[in-house]
This record gives C-alpha cells, structure tokens and sequence, in this order.
C-alpha cells in the first residue's frame, strides 16, 4: 500500500481531497502497480478498482492521472519500456570490454524472477495491437543491442547475428523454464554452476574462431 503521508484530512472523518491524493500517488506508482498486477494476472488483471485497492486510494485518484484504462495500459507499457531497454543497459554500455558487456546483460537478465513473468504475461497478450507493438519494439532492441555486443567481439555480421539470436531465445526460455516448472529450475550452487555453462555455451571470448556453418 502507497503511503498517505503529509495529507490533511477534509473532514473529523478522515477523508481526502483529491488534490492530497494527487500529491501522494505519481502516474508512475499506478503504472507499476499496473505491470504488477499484469504480471500475475495478465492483462485482464488491469482493472481500476482492483488497482485502487491495492494502492489504498478511491477511484477519483486514478482519473485524476488517466481518463481511461486504456491510457493507464499506455502509461504503463511505456514505463516498462523504458525499463527494459533504457534502464536495463545502466551501467553496461561504459564497460569497454564487449565481453563483460554481455556478462552483465546476461546476469540482469536472470536476476529478476518477477521480470521474466512480466514479458511472459505480455507476450500472451500481444495480440492486443497496443501490447504486440510494444513487446515486439522491446524484443527487436534488445536483439538490435546484443548483435552490436557480439558485433564488438568481432564476429561476422552473420556469426553476430546467429550467436545473439542464440543467447536471446535461451533467455526467454529460461523464463519459461522458470514459470512453469520452477522446482526444476537451478538454484544456488546449481545455477551458479549453471550460469557459468551459459556463458561458455552462448559467449565466445574475443577473438576465438567461429564455424557458422557449423
């Protein structure tokens, strides 16, 4: 729940206006209360008094930020745009070494269990043409990235383009992985030992050859 700090009350009841509930609740705090609950319940999930409840404000506060569901969902796949391309590369894309880059994107990418059911979620709902445009605009940058990485390994244009293509469907078969069958998936030592099989498999050192016709 959203705290409600530093909010006068209109009346001896306790009830705010919506001018104090304004000021404690941003359009970002609806957005990722809305890919939360995405993420567990998929789109249908997106639903106003449900958020409302959740964030322990009326409805009124949610159309003081957004006239309609649909403007949240907007608001908030952008926001989960933003951080799965802008946010996610914080950090990796002042390494110099090409290969520690790829190191540090693949250790992001399986260090969020809740991410991994977040995209799950909304690629079972692309065939909403606002969902699909933006999952597919999400998968096609991180592609377009990590061929540039491999690209600085000094891979072929094709050798780059397979070995990203390669490491990329392991990742999000890794989160299938991790959805479905969880029990089954590595954990602690196990996929410590397992990470490291990834980086052998999926990351060739600089310069090492590679045979793509196999």
């Amino acid at each position: 729940m959203v705290p409600m700090s530093n909010q006068k009350p209109l009346d001896g009841r306790g009830a705010r206006t919506i001018e104090a509930v304004k000021s404690s609740l941003s359009v970002e705090a609806w957005a990722e209360a809305a890919l939360e609950a995405l993420a567990a319940g998929g789109l249908d999930a997106v639903a106003v008094e449900p958020l409302a409840r959740r964030l322990g404000v009326t409805k009124g506060s949610f159309y003081w930020h957004f006239p309609s569901r649909e403007a949240l969902l907007r608001e908030a796949l952008a926001l989960w745009e933003r951080h799965e391309t802008i946010d996610a590369r914080a950090g990796v894309e002042e390494m110099a070494d090409p290969y520690e880059r790829i190191v540090r994107l693949f250790k992001q990418a399986n260090s969020s269990y809740k991410a991994g059911r977040l995209y799950l979620a909304l690629a079972a709902a692309s065939d909403d043409p606002a969902v699909g445009e933006v999952v597919k605009r999400v998968s096609s940058n991180r592609l377009n990235y990590l061929n540039q990485c491999y690209l600085a390994l000094g891979l072929s244009e094709l050798d780059a383009r397979l070995w990203s293509t390669f490491a990329y469907a392991t990742f999000i078969g890794n989160q299938q992985v991790h959805r479905d069958t969880p029990e089954q998936f590595p954990v602690d030592e196990d996929f410590r030992a397992y990470f490291k099989l990834m980086l052998k498999t999926l990351v060739p050192r600089p310069g090492g050859q590679v045979d793509s016709d196999g």
